[in-house]
């Protein structure tokens, strides 16, 4: 008997920020979400957050839910299929939000028995600024990709994209918080030996960053003509544009996305080689 609107098999950092999201929008209420994860602990911390319910295992989620996220780290995709593929029926709808593991694959594990489509998060939605991407999906009736795009839209922005992309997607927006991070700390840490303290250096690096950020999506400008508004002739911003381009900045970060990319490629590939 289906009794609740939306499942999500997994209890970690994204299947918070999704419980949150949809809640804070007023999508679902928390009496309409079902949760299930192997680990009680962060199962009890997740309904205590968030007063969702919990399933006694994932047969039990899949029997009372149609729409259900899979919210689980790559390499517990291949048991978890083999686990719910017998309660899966025609009626239920499964996002997969996992990088490295297409579409077909998943289909093929649950013996094609309902429609799947993949979408890639990243963890700024855990503040209400994540960037999703929908892979396109002709199976799906209008209003159901309507109904998917409302939940990621609740943790940020969304664009839809072809699964072919998806392993390009994965490197620029995916994985991309990482190098931002790294590129915040390494400012901050450039703050500290200059003889600022860490705590404002911090500070000082990351509000840079976000201001920059919304700057490119606000003003719809070119970044090059951003960064050309702060370079001053014979100033101090353009002498470091010009270290850091004399040290391989954009082509070391063009490398990085290149690499991401082609290692989601090899575990899609690996996943199937497994099969």
């Amino acid at each position: 008997m289906l009794t609740y609107n939306l499942g999500i098999i997994g209890a970690g950092n994204m299947a918070s920020s999704i419980i949150k999201g949809v809640i804070k929008d007023k999508l679902y209420n928390p009496n309409q979400i079902l949760v299930y994860d192997v680990l009680a602990h962060q199962l009890d911390k997740i309904a205590h957050e968030t007063s969702i319910s919990t399933a006694m295992n994932n047969i039990e989620l899949l029997e009372k839910c149609s729409t259900v996220i899979i919210a689980v780290k790559p390499n517990a995709y291949s048991v978890l299929l083999d686990e719910i593929v017998d309660a899966i029926t025609p009626h239920h709808i499964l996002i997969s939000i996992a990088a490295g593991v297409a579409t077909d694959y998943i289909k093929k594990r649950i013996r094609n028995k309902c429609r799947v489509i993949r979408v890639m998060p990243n963890t700024p939605a855990m503040v209400g600024e994540g960037m999703s991407a929908i892979c396109k999906n002709h199976e799906f009736e209008e209003e159901e990709i309507r109904k998917i795009k409302s939940i990621f839209l609740s943790l940020g922005k969304i664009e839809l994209v072809d699964e072919d992309s998806i392993n390009a997607v994965t490197a620029i927006s995916g994985s991309s918080p990482a190098y931002v991070y790294m590129f915040i700390e390494a400012l901050a840490d450039g703050g500290v030996m200059m003889g600022l303290p860490r705590d404002q250096s911090y500070r000082l690096a990351a509000q840079s960053v976000l201001g920059a950020a919304k700057m490119v999506l606000d003003l719809g400008q070119h970044p090059g003509a951003l960064k050309d508004m702060v370079a001053s002739p014979g100033g101090t911003t353009i002498e470091a544009v010009y270290t850091l381009e004399k040290n391989g900045f954009r082509g070391s970060i063009m490398e990085a996305v290149r690499n991401c990319s082609l290692k989601g490629t090899l575990m899609d590939k690996e996943v199937q080689d497994r099969e």
